[in-house]
């Protein structure tokens, strides 16, 4: 997976990534399969300030997993924490 630079990372918009935080950090990047596939791997080690953030960017991270047509296991934990 290519990684971003800073630059890059700054021209995306917030719904490029799964989660913002209160401090506007943004999270979990899904504009793009390969990061999508990275987010859905990354998705429990990724520290979210509520459970109904987590369950909201695990919704992001599954439409996006959707649109790039990305296999979810049923294991994995972005499945778990979108129903809740």
């Amino acid at each position: 997976m290519p990684d971003l630079s800073t630059e890059q990372r700054d021209r995306l918009k917030d719904d490029d990534f799964a989660y913002v935080d209160k401090d506007g950090e943004r999270h979990l990047p899904i504009h793009d399969e390969e990061h999508a596939r990275n987010a859905i791997q990354r998705f429990g080690r990724t520290h979210f300030e509520s459970k109904h953030a987590k369950q909201k960017a695990a919704e992001a991270v599954l439409k996006a997993a959707r649109k790039y047509g990305l296999e979810v296991s049923a294991e994995d934990d972005v499945i778990k924490a979108a129903h809740g």
